[in-house]
């Protein structure tokens, strides 16, 4: 069994979900620790949802970075969700 990618390729999978999921979506990702993140995600779809929704659509996007016991991502310590 290989050992888990580093935190920021991760952090890279983490981005590119989001973008995937919200086209058009300016993301940035940092890890805290190893597991641990911090989330910013601007995008233009959320003008039209609440704040439910827009954190809903981004635990969407990663969700199966979050899945199983050997997840990558263990924990998002900060979202925060923006039009502009």
């Amino acid at each position: 069994m290989s050992p888990p990618p580093p935190p920021a390729d991760v952090a890279e999978r983490l981005r590119h979900a989001i973008e995937q999921a919200l086209p058009g979506a300016r993301v940035q990702v940092a890890s805290t620790s190893p597991g641990h993140f911090e989330i910013l995600v601007i995008a233009a779809a959320f003008a039209e949802r609440s704040r439910l929704e827009q954190h809903r659509a981004v635990y969407a996007a990663i969700a199966p970075l979050m899945e199983g016991a050997n997840a990558p991502v263990h924990a998002v310590d900060r979202l925060e969700t923006r039009t502009s």
